[in-house]
């Protein structure tokens, strides 16, 4: 017998693009409100005459509302759009994708969000979103959670929430600091989360990279040797991926570096390490922090990373990857791994 979608596809052939219309703006509603017509008809790519019939349409359903701040989704509308998530999800196929994934990539799980992070900003906060529903179901009792630093992090941590009450949770740096914005540091994002959850956090004031001298003289200072003792017993690591030449650049490297790394076709960066395309290490930089080798040790390594720019960096890192390690991406990177 024939599924409700596939008769449904078969009578009704714009169906689909019109619930997937609908859905997309219930979403971009849900993340941005409240919005005002012209901002979201610019999010979304729609005339603001389209738009407008819409928008009438869902006021008609009780599922937004709208008021002199902009539009907001209604209950109705928040219980209508968790829904149809778990429906979206069948329609595109990503459980398929996600098994698929998994098995191409060898790691433990893949978990797939919706759309694509190169493309619009709300994608990346579903990835912190996701990210924050896998860590509830994998926490238990006491906890340390290192957190490596970036925007993507960032993301992650505003998606944390006091609903971690019930776990007791210590969060720390990763690593030191990369020169970047303060906002997007290891440090910051520890804080942010902590706070978020209600929980505890350390600091880890050190260089992102240093000289072999420095780093033998600063691992012996009590205070970070402690800290590096919490960071290497973590029960979970959370962690970005990065692009090569991107990392290198925002940790300020020497031209010759940068020439290194191009000749050796460095595709990815995660820990200081920088890999090539076959997943081989062509450079490394002494960092004070977690070590790649640290993670086999590591029950519950998440990495995050969206953005079709970044499947191949992506790629490259997972050839290293600890088998323990469950990927949280988008739509755009999935849909470039899979057609190869």
């Amino acid at each position: 017998m024939q599924s409700f979608i596939d008769i449904t596809k078969r009578l009704l052939p714009d169906f689909l693009q019109v619930l997937q219309k609908r859905y997309s703006i219930l979403r971009y509603i849900g993340f941005m409100q409240p919005v005002g017509r012209r901002s979201l008809a610019v999010s979304l790519g729609f005339t603001e005459r389209i738009l407008r019939s819409e928008v009438d349409f869902l006021k008609d359903q009780n599922l937004i509302y709208i008021n002199n701040v902009g539009m907001s989704l209604t209950d109705e509308g928040k219980n209508l759009l968790e829904d149809l998530e778990g429906l979206m999800r069948e329609l595109k196929g990503m459980d398929v994708m996600e098994l698929e994934l998994k098995h191409r990539l060898g790691i433990r799980k893949v978990i797939i969000v919706p759309g694509d992070s190169d493309e619009s900003s709300m994608v990346k906060g579903e990835l912190g979103k996701a990210c924050a529903a896998c860590m509830k179901k994998l926490l238990e009792g006491k906890n340390i959670i290192a957190v490596t630093g970036g925007s993507t992090m960032a993301a992650v941590a505003e998606r944390l929430s006091p609903e971690f009450l019930n776990k007791e949770l210590l969060f720390v740096p990763a690593r030191g600091g990369v020169g970047e914005d303060v906002h997007n540091q290891a440090n910051t994002i520890s804080s942010i989360m902590s706070q978020n959850t209600q929980s505890k956090h350390r600091v880890f004031y050190v260089p992102d990279q240093v000289s072999m001298e420095i780093y033998e003289s600063l691992i012996k200072e009590p205070d970070i040797h402690e800290v590096l003792s919490l960071i290497r017993s973590a029960s979970m690591v959370l962690h970005g991926i990065g692009d090569a030449i991107t990392m290198a650049k925002r940790r300020k490297s020497s031209p010759a570096i940068l020439k290194k790394l191009e000749q050796e076709k460095a595709a990815s960066e995660a820990f200081g390490y920088y890999f090539n395309e076959e997943g081989e290490i062509v450079h490394k930089v002494l960092t004070i922090g977690l070590q790649l080798e640290d993670l086999a040790n590591i029950p519950n390594v998440i990495a995050v990373a969206g953005g079709a720019s970044k499947a191949k960096a992506i790629k490259a890192y997972m050839k290293q990857a600890p088998a323990s390690t469950i990927l949280i991406t988008d739509e755009g990177v999935a849909t470039r791994l899979l057609k190869g």
